[in-house]
């Protein structure tokens, strides 16, 4: 493994001015508040800065990890080992003209909702409550209510491991539910063009009152977690249901696993008690999975991500 000099790190904050960190604790970060050390966090802020980072990591043939705010991902015991691209709140812009949006990756979700309903546009209500960026939310084609971020998106800007900066039409980006290209490409997204339509501001107010409202109900709040844990398969959910209701009927509810925990407010969640590892999750949500796999013959997928040490970030599960 390529080991940073000090030289590379004086590089590296050329190229990104006051967006390095050094020996950061993962766990102050975390959503699940779990997570050892990483050697260095490197937080762009601007999509020329990326693709500048990336070339020189590309030249190197260092292969860094790419991590958003974190909301639905776990981190290792051991910390990360390899330098880290966090996209957040330094790339965080969003410009409104008429009926067109243009934001950057990092932007905050629910800060994008309230900005359009401000602005009297209407169709982000539904992401009002999601946690987390935009990137992260094209990446997975997120939403809620059976709805997809793909369904306004005009194009998306990235920028790949090469450094070369690419524009992609929505057409090429191979959306589906809960699905995109960037699973797969190794392409960080930056930034996307959308499109969202007029509506009376009052009405996409009181349409994201309620959402939030329903959440607050449903989901975990206090307690450290990272979301929903297992995608909803349209499959499953039209034949026996969503997955917080399946768990729950097989009474997973309150089960732990040291300081891991489904969550009794929904079953969907899991939290952190206290002192919960990553070990910990991984093994409740292997047990999860192998249940409600030999109990309905349908194996979910999780929504939540696990990142190695090493890098590598995969299906939070231990199959």
């Amino acid at each position: 493994m390529y080991q940073l000099t000090d030289a590379d790190i004086a590089e590296l904050a050329d190229l990104c001015p006051d967006g390095l960190a050094r020996n950061v604790e993962l766990s102050k970060m975390s959503w699940w508040r779990i997570g050892g050390r990483a050697d260095l966090v490197v937080r762009p802020s601007t999509t020329l800065e990326v693709a500048a980072v990336m070339s020189w990591f590309n030249s190197r043939g260092i292969r860094p990890a790419v991590i958003g705010l974190t909301t639905n991902l776990l981190f290792d015991d051991a910390g990360l080992r390899v330098p880290c691209i966090q996209i957040g709140n330094r790339m965080a812009n969003i410009e409104v003209q008429g009926e067109r949006v243009r934001a950057e990756a990092g932007a905050w979700v629910p800060r994008l909702s309230r900005s359009l309903m401000k602005k009297g546009l209407g169709g982000a209500e539904h992401i009002c409550g999601i946690p987390g960026t935009l990137g992260g939310l094209i990446c997975m084609n997120g939403g809620s209510q059976r709805k997809c971020i793909a369904d306004h998106i005009l194009s998306v800007e990235s920028v790949d491991r090469a450094g070369a900066v690419r524009i992609h039409d929505t057409s090429d980006c191979g959306f589906a539910y809960r699905q995109s290209i960037f699973q797969t490409n190794d392409e960080i997204i930056t930034a996307s063009t959308m499109r969202y339509v007029p509506r009376p501001r009052d009405e996409v107010r009181r349409e994201m009152c309620v959402i939030l409202g329903e959440r607050r109900q449903k989901f975990p709040r206090k307690e450290p977690n990272c979301g929903s844990v297992f995608k909803s398969d349209p499959e499953m959910y039209a034949e026996i249901g969503s997955p917080g209701a399946i768990i729950e009927r097989l009474g997973y509810k309150n089960r732990r696993v040291g300081g891991a925990c489904v969550s009794p407010k929904h079953a969907n969640f899991i939290i952190n008690t206290g002192n919960a590892t990553a070990l910990d999750v991984l093994e409740l949500v292997r047990e999860i999975k192998k249940a409600v796999r030999a109990a309905t013959g349908y194996a979910m997928e999780t929504e939540a991500r696990f990142l190695r040490a090493d890098g590598k970030i995969l299906p939070a599960c231990m199959d």
